[in-house]
Order: structure tokens, then C-alpha cells, then sequence
């Protein structure tokens, strides 16, 4: 029997950390071994997510306290701007899977100017590796630092790969609508998140720059090798989970509905988790919900020389710890849809 791989979780209590938590404790090769939250130290998980009960007794901790030397993988799922500064603590002979954006630039001014905070490892900054694992697998499978993509990058970023490998796309002339639900803002309390002012509410947000821009144009740029500008306008829907992308593209060249679809299909032919829905059949986020799944329709525009992509993920599993996971597994040998091969939530 294959000893199972100890496992440590930094900032377990926010969704993100309870989605991964939730997946790992059904993943067969793997054991929780420590769960920090330092608001919660000394509370345990199923007192913090209740349904968690009867499937696991760890006890929260500071994760100053906890002996890292114990575990073989550690998972941040701190908030962005608070992993960088405790990154050097940790032992540097583990794998290390990185779930807020931290990591994701390459370049440490990004960091100033995107995210108000000054880079505390900016040294590490390239020797992390964009854990986007359908486009980058042979580089995560020999890293031991990997920084997960955020979820809007991760389902924008699948939709576009096939065109923008081929280079069909205007990387100067590329829309992005972008939806997800109220998990993508976190778990803390705001007024803004209260139920009665997000139920039967649609807004955007962010609509001038978000966040997510730089990575977004930063990947685009490494799969083209050209420069790339994006208009990105992120909108919040009332629901838990899910995100849809609806990207407007402008085509290099005049290119056939079917033939695009063609391209798509032999990109993706042998990926697990990703579906191109063909006959016009359109993406839902309930098709995708609760697991590590990317549905993609492509959608001829009634402009000329125009695309319409559109993709669903759940945005915390596949845009988040499913996608984490995967690329732990891809690290260690395993199967990519380990412990995360679930059918989605349907209705």
C-alpha cells in the first residue's frame, strides 16, 4: 500500500480553503495532516463548516505554531497580499501550491500597481509556475512551486487557448464579460454582500481595471509571443458558485464556424475535464457545479471576422482547488482527476 501524502492547508477557513478541504478528504492517497486559520486556532474544522461533521477532527492552528517539516504538500489559500509575507518561513523542500495571486505576475510592479502591496518575495516571483494545467502541464509537472490561476483567468484563458495557440485572435481587440457568483468575493462580511443587497441584484464591478487583467494579458502575451490588450468588465450574480465568460473576439483571418470547432476539439481531444459543446448547445453553470469541468461553445459573431467564446467553470473547484489538486496530482505522479473526477451538481 502507498503511504498516503500528508497534506497542509494555510487559511482553511474562507471558502477557497473549504472547498479544498472538502476534496481532499475524499482524495485516496492523500491525509490532512494540519489546517491553519489563525482567527480560529483552537476551533475545529467542523465547528467552523459544519458539514464537515464526522469526516475529519483537525483542530485549527496558527500557522506559526504548526512543525511544516511534517508534511510533504502545502496549500495556501490566504487572501491575496498576505502568503508572499510568510512564504520565506516555510521550509523550502516542499511542494508548495499557491491559491491567491501572489505568485501569478512575473513582473513585481504589477503588484504595486494592481494590488496596493509590495511584493515580500519578489525573488520567487519566476520560479513559481502558472498552475493552469491544461496549458501548462510539462512545466507544473517537474515545479514544486505552483501559483493556481485566479478563476475569471482560468475560464477566460481555456475559452481563448485553441485561437490564441493558432494565432486567429486580435490580441489588441479582445472582450471579455465576465460573471461569477458571490463566492469569488470572499467570506468576510461586507455590507455590499449581504443577502438582501445581492438577491434579485446584478451589477458590475471593477469595470475600469480588475485585478485579474494583468494575468489574463500576461498569458495571453507567453502563449502568442504578442502584446495584448483586453477590455475586462466583471459582473457579480446571486448565486453561491459558478462563473460564465462570454468573450467577443476579433479573427485575424476569415476562419468557418466548423472548421474553428475542429480546432477546438483536437486541442482539447484528450483533456478530462474540459468539453466543446457542439450544435450550437451552450454552456450553463449548473452543468459544471460542485466539479472541475470547463464547458466551451464557440459562437460564429453576426459582425464579419468576429467570435463569440463562452465558457462555464465552477469558479471554486476548477477555478480554484479542483485545479489545485490537479496540479498536485500531476506533481506526484497520479492520476490528474484523482480525488476529483465528480459529476457536477445537477439541479
Amino acid at each position: 500500500m502507498t503511504d498516503l501524502i500528508k497534506i497542509g492547508v494555510i487559511g482553511a477557513s474562507g471558502y477557497t480553503g473549504s472547498d479544498l478541504i472538502r476534496l481532499l478528504i475524499n482524495h485516496p492517497n492523500v491525509r490532512l495532516e494540519f489546517a491553519t486559520a489563525n482567527n480560529h486556532a483552537g476551533q475545529t474544522l467542523q465547528e467552523i463548516f459544519p458539514y464537515l461533521t464526522g469526516k475529519t477532527t483537525i483542530c485549527l492552528q496558527k500557522w506559526e505554531d504548526v512543525n511544516w517539516d511534517n508534511v510533504d504538500v502545502i496549500f495556501s489559500c490566504l487572501p491575496h497580499g498576505m502568503f508572499h509575507e510568510i512564504f520565506l518561513e516555510l521550509p523550502p523542500n516542499k511542494i508548495i501550491i499557491d491559491l491567491s495571486a501572489d505568485f501569478r505576475l512575473e513582473n513585481v510592479e504589477d503588484y504595486t500597481n494592481w494590488y496596493n502591496f509590495k511584493h515580500g518575495s519578489s525573488d520567487y516571483l519566476k520560479k513559481f509556475t502558472y498552475g493552469l494545467t491544461e496549458l501548462n502541464r510539462s512545466e507544473i509537472k517537474k515545479s514544486k512551486l505552483v501559483a493556481c490561476p485566479g478563476c475569471y483567468p482560468t475560464a477566460t484563458l481555456l475559452g481563448l487557448y485553441p485561437l490564441l495557440k493558432e494565432n486567429l485572435v486580435d490580441c489588441m481587440n479582445i472582450t471579455v464579460d465576465a460573471k461569477s457568483g458571490v463566492t469569488g468575493a470572499g467570506r468576510s462580511p461586507k455590507r455590499d454582500l449581504l443577502f438582501s443587497e445581492i438577491s434579485e441584484s446584478l451589477r458590475p464591478y471593477s469595470a475600469t481595471g480588475h485585478r485579474h487583467i494583468p494575468e489574463i494579458e500576461q498569458q495571453i502575451s507567453k502563449i502568442t509571443q504578442k502584446e495584448s490588450r483586453i477590455n475586462f468588465v466583471p459582473h457579480l450574480v446571486p448565486m453561491n458558485r459558478g462563473e460564465l465568460i462570454t468573450s467577443h473576439l476579433k479573427t485575424e483571418e476569415q476562419i468557418g464556424y466548423e472548421e474553428i470547432t475542429e480546432i477546438y476539439i483536437k486541442i482539447y481531444k484528450d483533456e478530462k475535464f474540459i468539453s466543446i459543446l457542439e450544435d450550437r448547445v451552450l454552456p450553463n453553470t449548473i452543468n459544471v457545479r460542485g466539479s472541475n469541468s470547463c464547458h466551451i461553445s464557440i459562437v460564429p459573431g453576426r459582425i464579419r471576422g468576429t467570435l463569440v467564446v463562452i465558457s462555464a467553470i465552477d469558479n471554486l473547484v476548477k477555478g480554484s482547488s479542483g485545479q489545485a489538486i490537479q496540479n498536485m496530482n500531476l506533481i506526484l505522479g497520479y492520476p490528474e482527476e484523482l480525488g476529483i473526477s465528480h459529476i457536477s451538481l445537477f439541479p
